[in-house]
This record gives C-alpha cells, sequence and structure tokens, in this order.
C-alpha cells in the first residue's frame, strides 16, 4: 500500500523488487497475506493522518504490519510508540527489507529506528557526495543503486527517480530533513531503468525528485539533465518523456529550451511557485513573484505554444496579508496554468515557519483556500476551453469502447500529467489500438479541466512511438 507521492511509488516498486529476489511473493489482497508493507507519506498533517489511517486498517488484515516511507523515517520510535500494532523501519531498512520482514514474522526483536537529521550524513559539499555515495560511505538512499523494481502499476507510464533529498531550506518544508540532502542517480543509471521499463510495456516515463532542476550539481555539471532528456527521449519504445519537480529560481534557460523544444519531451512544467508575492516568498526563503514567473510563462510559450503548466500554491503562510493574496490571484489571472494545487498552511515540526509571526487563524487560512481554489476551478476550465481547435498528441491509456461506443479511448495529452493535471477523452480511434501508443486529436470539447478530441490522423503510431 502505498500513499503520497510518485518518489514514494518508485521506491514501493523497488522494495517489492528486493522482497521478490528475497523469496517472497507479492499478492494482490492483504487478506491471507503474512504481511502488509505500508509506505507512508509525512510531507504535510492531512498526509500523516491519511497514513496512521491506512496503517490502522491494515492490522484488520491480521498480517503483520510494516510501516515504512517518510511518515516512518521521521518520526520511527515515537511513531512505533503510538502505533504498538506496526513495526516502523526506516530508510535504512530497504537494502535489506527480506531480512527485516524475516525478523517480523520470527518474531525477533528489532533495533527500533531512530530518525535523524539527513542532510547531516553526507558532505557539505555536492560534488564531494558523489563520492561517499559510489564508496559506500553514504546513509541509504531510496531509489539509488540499479535495483530492478518490480512494476506495481499496470499502465504504460511510469515514474524514474532522478535524484533524491533536497538542499534548499524553504521556510514551510520539513522533506529535507528525512531524505536528506540532495543526490543525484548517475545518468547511465537513469538511462538503463528507462531501457528497463520500455522491456515492461512503459512508453512514457515521468522524471522525478525533489528538485529536477538540481539534477546534476552532485555530478560536476548543472547542464547533465540537458543532455541526457534527448537520450532518454530517444530510448526505444518510449514515446514521451516528461520532468516533475522544476524548482522555478532554478530553472535555467538551457533547461527549459531543451524541455519545450526536444522531439519526445513534453512541453510541460511543473513549476514549484508556491506563491507570487514577492515579500511573502522571502518570509517562504524562496525567490522570485509574479513577474519573474510570468517571464518563464512567456519564454515557454513563445518556443512551444501548446505549453502545460502545473503549479501549487499556499495560503496562509504566516505574515501572509490581503495584498498578497491579491497578488497570486493576479498571476493566476495572467499566468494561465493549466492545473493548480491550492493548500492552506500548516505548522511542520522542524521548520523555521513554525516560530513565524504573524500565524493566521484556521477559519481565516480555510476561507482564502477556498477564495483561490475557486478562482483557480474558474481559471483552469478556461485554460482547456483555450485549447479547443489545439492540436494534441494523445498517449492512450484505457479503452471505453465497451461502455461508450466504438473508438473511445481515454489518454493524456502531452500538458496533462497522468496523475494530476486532467484527461482527454479521444474518440475515432482506430480498431487495434492499444494502451501507450500516441494519437494525434483535435480538442472539441471539455469538461472542466478534461479535454474531448477526435483523432484528426487515423494512423497509430507503433507502440512507444
Amino acid at each position: 500500500m502505498t500513499l503520497g507521492c510518485a518518489r514514494n511509488e518508485v521506491d514501493s516498486e523497488e522494495l517489492a523488487g528486493r522482497l521478490l529476489a528475497d523469496g517472497y511473493s507479492l499478492v494482490e489482497d492483504a487478506e491471507g497475506a503474512d504481511a502488509v508493507l505500508v509506505n507512508t507519506c509525512g510531507f504535510i498533517e492531512t498526509a500523516k493522518k491519511d497514513s496512521v489511517d491506512a496503517i490502522l486498517a491494515a492490522t484488520d488484515s491480521g498480517a503483520e504490519v510494516i510501516a515504512v516511507g517518510c511518515m516512518a523515517e521521521r518520526y520511527g520510535s515515537e511513531l512505533a510508540g503510538a502505533l504498538p500494532e506496526a513495526t516502523v523501519l526506516g530508510f535504512d531498512d530497504y537494502a535489506a527489507i527480506g531480512d527485516r520482514l524475516d525478523d517480523v514474522l520470527a518474531g525477533r526483536p528489532l533495533v527500533p529506528h531512530t530518525p535523524r537529521d539527513r542532510r547531516t550524513l553526507l558532505p557539505i559539499s555536492p560534488v564531494d557526495r558523489t563520492a561517499a555515495v559510489a564508496a559506500e560511505s553514504a546513509p541509504a538512499i531510496p531509489g539509488h543503486g540499479w535495483v530492478q523494481r518490480k512494476r506495481l502499476a499496470t499502465g504504460p507510464t511510469a515514474a524514474v527517480k532522478l535524484a533524491s533529498g533536497c538542499d534548499r531550506r524553504c521556510a514551510f518544508c520539513a522533506i529535507p530533513a528525512f531524505r536528506g540532502a540532495f543526490v543525484s542517480r548517475p545518468p547511465a543509471e537513469v538511462l538503463g531503468e528507462a531501457q528497463w521499463l520500455a522491456g515492461q510495456g512503459v512508453t512514457e516515463l515521468v522524471l522525478v525528485s525533489e528538485n529536477s532542476t538540481s539534477y546534476g550539481k552532485d555530478l560536476g555539471d548543472l547542464r547533465t539533465l540537458e543532455g541526457l532528456l534527448p537520450q532518454l527521449a530517444a530510448v526505444e519504445g518510449i514515446a514521451r518523456v516528461r520532468v516533475a519537480y522544476l524548482q522555478p529560481a532554478e530553472l535555467r534557460p538551457g533547461l527549459l529550451d531543451v524541455i519545450a523544444t526536444t522531439a519526445g519531451v513534453a512541453p510541460y512544467f511543473d513549476l514549484s511557485f508556491q506563491h507570487s508575492s514577492p515579500s511573502l516568498l522571502r518570509r517562504m526563503r524562496r525567490f522570485g513573484g509574479t513577474e519573474d514567473f510570468l517571464r518563464i510563462i512567456e519564454r515557454a510559450r513563445e518556443l512551444a505554444p501548446p505549453a502545460g503548466f502545473r503549479t501549487n500554491v499556499i495560503l496562509g503562510f504566516p505574515g501572509e496579508t490581503e495584498d498578497d493574496v491579491a497578488e497570486l490571484e493576479r498571476f493566476l489571472v495572467a499566468g494561465r496554468l493549466d492545473a493548480v494545487g491550492v493548500f492552506g498552511y500548516s505548522d511542520e515540526e522542524g521548520t523555521e515557519a513554525v516560530g513565524l509571526p504573524g500565524k493566521l487563524d484556521q477559519h481565516e487560512i480555510d476561507a482564502r483556500v477556498r477564495r483561490i481554489t475557486d478562482l483557480v476551478e474558474e481559471l483552469t476550465a478556461q485554460r482547456a476551453e483555450d485549447r479547443i481547435g489545439e492540436r494534441v498528441e494523445v498517449l492512450l491509456t484505457e479503452d471505453l469502447s465497451a461502455a461508450e461506443g466504438p473508438g473511445v479511448w481515454l489518454g493524456h495529452a502531452a500538458h496533462q500529467d497522468p496523475d494530476a493535471d486532467g484527461t482527454t477523452t479521444v474518440t475515432g480511434v482506430p480498431a487495434g489500438a492499444v494502451a501507450g501508443q500516441l494519437v494525434a486529436a483535435e480538442v472539441v470539447d471539455t469538461e472542466g479541466v478534461d479535454l474531448v478530441a477526435a483523432v484528426v490522423v487515423p494512423a497509430l503510431s507503433p507502440a512507444g512511438r
């Protein structure tokens, strides 16, 4: 059971691969299983609650319950004390997950996982980290090292980790403390995993990390991603590559150009704006503002007019004023983004923001979230309507013919993340289509952020092209 982001999904597939290699069998249903692994999320309060609920629900199966993932790493023995029904393991247990599961099933006592600030476990210099990881003197880093995953999803899209950890110190975010310092995977390792996934029937790769724009800095070349993207797009069987989790302050012109113009790379910009008021962003320990962000969007649209944009924004950060909210509204109206996640601020222990003055009461935070959510729903629906008449390439994911009539498929266009940004329903798909193929279609209608499109070129691409 996996909660949270695509990075956690990759970690779950790594754990599944390790368990299979250690002789364990995976089953679909917890009923009758010997053990249930719950890969938790520890990002914000609601995610932590969902993780606790999932752990408690898993105990109903009668199986041994093992909590792993970010919440388990972050709270360790504290979580174990609060939930004695589960065994709590940290990231350092991943490499020996089969042995740990043996211990749990045999009733052997384990050393309690004690959380550490993982930012302190690697050299401060990013370049020195590469040597530490190569010498295996680094702490365990989930998703690093070539460990053959066991795919737990069945669709034609899959996430690939570029890196783990983060060196930024955003005032509201605790992730660096439990995910650690930023460490890139070597390009050859990423490319090898992409080729393996293509062999498993994957045709779209989603590159994930805590901050994809930092990729390569610890390898000695910040332009590493610019060189890797065309190689990934050229992998046989891969139809499309998209990059997630871009940091606006680090988005170099060269990387923007490559994402916008490289064949096989989606002109898709998942940009972590978080807000647009310059003064509030400084309180958040972030950079930029409305005008900076609009210039990024304008440049991307100059290179690729159909480019897609998504972001997340936080309302109610300590000290946020009505003028700050109005500035965010101005940006959202001018930016014409395709998808926006709206979150209310909550204190996260261990972050700078916990001690900041100017806290807003929950009622006001909730009101601002509703206000911006309503605006976003209107604006993103309008942005979808702007695409009527636009030619899109849709990656097919689900055949709806049985329910909707011959030739109707569900999929997503280049500006739509497979999990988060809406879908495209395509009509007129030729017989013989399979999931993972691309079809050229024209947008003819919308339903909120979802598109309806009709095939304009009846010939199908080969699977993965």
